[in-house]
């Protein structure tokens, strides 16, 4: 048994997802497993070196995690040959410039997405990354949630038939930092910060209508910042300059229609933070971060339009729940193996930075939409 040891700088791990889901559920729940098996029996261990701006911030984070290296020198770190792999889940406004220093080390690339501020920030990452020679990839974790992969179990067996349109319901209250703490940093309400949902969420939703349901061929977008003031991490009251919703309808290939309602500032009355309905020809779904209920053709009601009478149907109860049918791993988990695959056995990856390109390019329609009031077409992307 041969044991591929796969050194990893990690930067920007101290903030919230970087911490949680891509250091503790991913890299240090790999490491505690004894590593990544293979098929022939060697094992993957990944040896990360923890990089940020805080000492105190790291250096307890690498004890509470069993990790012995940590450092705020980036340029130290990228010039060790032992560790082969960057991945960067800073603020987006500051990824493209390490990951950047990361290419021209010769480092494999892995990222959180958006991948740049902006499409030609996020197309030149790719174009170095391919004039490099290095493998690289975007994290795309919402296509590791349970309930997508229901919902994609769905989509290529032929239950729904044609696919005729989508509807996607995202978010929840996050509170102005008054009387109750944001439960979101408040960068992402300042556009000069990088920050704003659609730049934020449009970069998922073109992953998910992607690999689901067809390309995204048009995008009719309404940016809208509901809250003009919040109070930060301080206790200090700012103006909000980023959209805090977004309402958007999206054409894909085929004809399918989308509409997608992403907001910061709406009270959940659903079943998830995240639901996605598709409708078509033979049967619906409704899918969350876990779950996926279906109903087809054949235990479809007949309702009939009558106000003056009480409803007679129990809608919900007439769904049936799709089972597991399989075990389901931490979703950022699971595609760090795939990546870590990718590097030592040269496995297929697919969400390299092109694809990441796609969702910076998506976001930037959409804003552009929303400035022209119109719909805007989403040309093929190529580096």
């Amino acid at each position: 048994m041969t044991i591929h040891h796969i050194g990893i700088i990690m930067n920007g791990v101290t903030g919230r997802m970087g911490t949680n889901q891509h250091l503790i559920r991913s890299i240090a729940a790999i490491r505690k497993q004894g590593g990544l098996p293979l098929p022939n029996g060697d094992v993957i261990l990944p040896d990360p070196i923890l990089v940020g701006r805080s000492a105190s911030k790291l250096a307890a984070l690498a004890e509470a995690n069993g990790i012995s290296r940590w450092s705020t020198d980036l340029a130290a770190c990228l010039a060790n040959p032992a560790d082969t792999v960057y991945f960067d889940a800073q603020i987006t406004s500051s990824r493209a410039e390490s990951v950047k220093q990361a290419i021209a080390a010769g480092k494999h690339i892995y990222c959180e997405k958006p991948t740049g501020s902006s499409l030609a920030q996020s197309l030149e990452l790719a174009r170095l990354a391919r004039e490099a020679g290095v493998k690289n990839g975007v994290v795309q974790d919402k296509l590791f949630l349970p309930g997508l992969i229901k919902l994609k179990r769905l989509v290529d067996s032929g239950f729904f038939g044609k696919i005729l349109s989508v509807r996607m319901e995202f978010g929840y209250w996050v509170f102005e930092g008054d009387w109750q703490a944001a439960q979101r940093p408040s960068w992402n309400y300042r556009k000069e910060d990088g920050g704003g949902i659609i730049v934020d969420m449009f970069a998922h939703w073109r992953y998910v209508l992607d690999n689901l349901f067809g390309e995204v061929r048009a995008v009719s977008c309404l940016g809208v910042t509901h809250i003009d003031e919040r109070v930060d991490e301080n206790g200090k009251p700012y103006a909000c300059t980023a959209d805090d919703a977004a309402y958007a309808t999206f054409l894909l290939e085929g004809g399918v229609v989308v509409q997608a309602n992403s907001s910061w500032t709406v009270r959940v009355n659903r079943e998830d933070l995240l639901t996605i309905q598709v409708d078509g020809t033979e049967g619906s779904a409704v899918a969350g971060l876990r779950d996926c209920k279906t109903q087809h053709r054949v235990n479809t009601c007949k309702p009939v339009w009558n106000p003056d009478i009480p409803n007679p149907f129990s809608f919900r109860d007439q769904w049936q729940e799709v089972p597991d049918n399989q075990i389901f791993d931490n979703g950022f988990k699971a595609q760090w193996e795939l990546f870590l695959k990718h590097i030592v056995l040269d496995t297929p990856f697919p969400w390299d930075l092109l694809e990441g390109a796609k969702g910076t390019q998506l976001s930037d329609l959409g804003l552009r939409s929303w400035q022209e009031r119109r719909w805007i077409d989403v040309p093929e992307l190529t580096i």
